[in-house]
């Protein structure tokens, strides 16, 4: 819903339905045990759901998804 509101576009991918974008997941951020949600942009690993609540809360978005 934050995206959305700030009309900043995004792709939701579902790794429970497809091993190949888990196993993309997990190679990008180097943790073979990684669990979602994680967040990225483009390949670049951006960092977890907490640290996207904390980006929200303390007005620092853009920075967070590295759109500045």
């Amino acid at each position: 819903m934050v995206l959305d509101s700030k009309k900043i576009e995004y792709e939701r991918c579902d790794i429970a339905s497809s091993e190949d974008d888990k196993k993309k997941m997990r190679e990008l951020m180097g943790d073979a045990k990684a669990l979602p949600p994680q967040l990225f942009n483009g390949d670049q690993y951006l960092g977890e759901y907490t640290a996207f609540e904390a980006a929200v809360e303390n007005g620092e978005l853009e920075k967070f998804l590295k759109l500045e």
